[in-house]
C-alpha cells in the first residue's frame, strides 16, 4: 500500500445527508493529496465505513433516542446533538491527540467540521488544534441564511400580506413570500434564530472556512463574505 503523509486530518461531519456527501468528497480530496484522515461520527446517521476502507471511521454517541432520531424536526435533531455531542468529541479527540506522532497515529494538523457544530471551536481551542469549517451547500444561501435573525430584527419578518410581494434588499431577487418559505414555521423563529446566532459566532473564530464554490458562481457574495469573516475562504 502506498505510504501516506504523517499528517492527519480530523473530519467531523454533521449527521445530515447533504453535510454528510460533502464531507467525504472533501477526505477523498485531501487523501489524494497525501494526507491520512480520520473521520469520527455519531451514530445516527452513520456513514459506511465499508464503502470508504481508505479512511478511519470512529464512532462516538449521541445521545439520540430512537423516536428522536425519526422526527421530522431538524432544529430540535441539530440542538440535541449540539447538546450530546460536546464530552464524547473531547473523548475522542483526546485519545487521538495522545497517540498523534506515532507511525500509525499521524500528527494531527487540524480539524475540520460543519458550521452547524456550534461547540466544536471550544473543543479545538482546549486542544491547540486549528479548526476549519466546511460550508456543505451553497455559499450565498449560507451567507444569507445567518442574515435572517438580522431580518426579523429590521422587521423585514414577518410581514403582512400586503408586502407578500415585496423585494427583500439583502436576499434580492427573493420577495419576502419567498424568504418566508425558506424560513418555514414561525412557532421556530426564536430558536432557529439563536440558532442560526451561534452559527455566526462560532464560526468566525475558526482558521478558515472552506467553501464549494469558485469566483465566477459566487463572486458577489464571495466579496461580501470578507465584511464578515477575516480568515482565508
Amino acid at each position: 500500500m502506498e505510504k501516506r503523509n504523517k499528517t492527519r486530518v480530523i473530519l467531523f461531519p454533521l449527521p445530515l445527508q447533504g453535510c454528510i456527501n460533502p464531507m467525504l468528497q472533501l477526505a477523498k480530496i485531501l487523501f489524494s493529496k497525501g494526507f491520512s484522515i480520520t473521520i469520527i461520527h455519531t451514530r445516527f446517521n452513520a456513514p459506511k465505513p465499508s464503502d470508504h476502507p481508505l479512511f478511519t471511521f470512529l464512532q462516538i454517541p449521541d445521545g439520540l433516542s430512537e423516536s428522536q432520531t425519526q422526527s421530522r424536526d431538524v432544529l430540535l435533531q441539530l440542538t440535541l446533538l449540539n447538546n450530546n455531542c460536546e464530552n464524547p468529541l473531547r473523548e475522542c479527540l483526546t485519545k487521538l491527540i495522545k497517540g498523534s506522532g506515532t507511525e500509525e497515529g499521524g500528527e494531527i494538523s487540524c480539524l475540520i467540521d460543519d458550521s452547524g457544530w456550534v461547540f466544536t471551536q471550544s473543543v479545538a481551542d482546549s486542544f491547540n488544534l486549528p479548526r476549519f469549517v466546511l460550508c456543505a451547500y451553497k455559499f450565498t444561501f449560507f451567507l444569507r441564511h445567518l442574515l435572517v435573525p438580522q431580518l426579523r430584527r429590521e422587521g423585514f419578518l414577518p410581514f403582512p400580506d400586503s408586502e407578500a410581494e415585496d423585494s427583500v434588499p439583502t436576499f434580492q431577487p427573493l420577495r419576502k413570500k419567498d424568504l418566508a418559505r425558506i424560513m418555514g414555521n414561525k412557532d421556530q423563529a426564536e430558536p432557529l434564530d439563536a440558532y442560526l446566532v451561534k452559527i455566526l459566532d462560532t464560526t468566525k473564530p475558526a482558521s478558515g472556512l472552506i467553501v464549494m464554490s469558485c469566483e465566477e458562481l459566487d463572486r458577489d457574495s464571495l466579496s461580501e463574505s470578507h465584511k464578515v469573516f477575516t480568515f482565508p475562504i
